[in-house]
């Protein structure tokens, strides 16, 4: 499950081929607004295990406004019982290409990140995050700023940017992508040849959001080859309907993919993740999905436009409503380490928004293969 090393000196992404269930093992939550080294924990999005070196990477979606952008290092202590404690371990700030912390956006907005995603990848001993950029179109004062997928060292230092296609452009008009619904999941695969990032929520010209009716709404799954750092394939993913209506009724409310994860043999982990106004959980839905049979849409511009594809199957594995707990915001997942029984695990993350009545939420599964 966790990477190592073959025969061949080939180093293997993490599987769950024939996962059938996950089973609910504990809960962990990070304390509100812990300062660690100077800067304040919270709103953390995204999750990776580094196996060989039992370290985690946890993204902070902070667009540099409490602290300059950046994740942390900790390590995580797991018994048969679940979690037992965890420690922060390093704090590194992701460097712009002149080597300088990223601004907020009262120092220079065009430039302001919006991390969601981080990955490990011990073949490079390198990361990859994403930025979901931003778009404010208004009449005196449009800002469009792209998402963008950035490789960096372990300690921060830029490296170089994956090429987005197109359809990832920020436009004024209803184009590409929606503001806070750009790139929020990614995995590796194919023995970390492969780099898979999603979208939150549907591109302009693909349809509408999610709503509480079952209707087709699509998000993309793009494809990247990891040496050439080029889009090679895109796939439709159908969301589920918004969970709950809101209240008030023209409140905010949200269906889409928070994350994602390899789990081999061309299979992901879908995470989405549905909140409504007037209800402070959040609804978790976990599926598997298979992309064998989905048709490449990279040159498909609208799905509104042209229906003739195949999107990928997906067969729910858990609704967290089912577990009888306060389940949070949960953004990011992750395989951990092999536990006691030997079986595989997953780790979870919740992204508590820097909001006191929000929790930071580590929860732990064991993986039923």
């Amino acid at each position: 499950m966790i990477s190592h090393v073959n025969s061949q000196n080939i180093i293997t992404t993490p599987s769950a081929k024939n996962i059938s269930a996950i089973k609910f093992l504990g809960e962990y939550d990070i304390p509100f607004n812990l300062k660690y080294k100077n800067t304040t924990v919270g709103g953390l999005s995204g999750i990776d295990y580094d196996a060989q070196n039992k370290l985690y990477y946890m993204i902070c979606d902070d667009r540099s406004e409490k602290n300059p952008a950046r994740f942390y290092t900790a390590k995580i202590f797991i018994t048969a019982k679940g979690i037992d404690s965890m420690r922060f371990t390093g704090v590194v700030n992701m460097l712009q290409p002149n080597n300088t912390v990223y601004p907020n956006n009262k120092q220079d907005a065009w430039h302001t990140p919006d991390p969601e995603a981080i990955r490990y990848n011990p073949v490079t001993k390198q990361l990859v995050w994403s930025s979901e950029g931003e778009r404010i179109v208004k009449a005196a004062d449009t800002l469009l700023e792209n998402p963008s997928v950035i490789a960096i060292t372990v300690k921060g230092k830029f490296k170089n940017n994956f090429q987005l296609p197109a359809n990832l452009t920020m436009h004024p008009t209803e184009q590409g992508p929606r503001q806070n619904g750009v790139l929020e999941g990614m995995s590796f695969a194919d023995n970390y040849k492969t780099l898979y990032v999603n979208t939150e929520e549907p591109l302009y010209e693909d349809g509408q959001r999610a709503g509480l009716e079952d209707v087709d709404t699509y998000i993309r799954i793009f494809k990247f080859d990891v040496e050439s750092k080029t889009n090679t394939a895109q796939y439709a993913y159908k969301l589920e309907p918004i969970a709950y209506a809101a209240n008030p009724a023209n409140g905010f409310k949200i269906n889409g993919v928070t994350d994602i994860l390899s789990v081999g043999n061309n299979k992901l982990l879908v995470m989405e993740r549905s909140f409504s106004t007037g209800r402070l959980p959040s609804t978790i839905k976990l599926f598997i999905t298979t992309l064998d049979t989905a048709t490449n849409i990279k040159d498909v511009q609208s799905l509104k436009e042209n229906n003739n594809f195949v999107p990928v199957t997906k067969k729910l594995l858990l609704n967290m409503d089912d577990l009888g707990i306060y389940i949070d915001n949960i953004e990011g997942v992750t395989f951990g380490p092999v536990l006691p029984n030997g079986h595989k695990s997953l780790l979870f993350i919740a992204d508590n928004n820097f909001f006191p009545f929000e929790k930071a939420q580590l929860l732990l599964f064991e993986v039923v293969e």
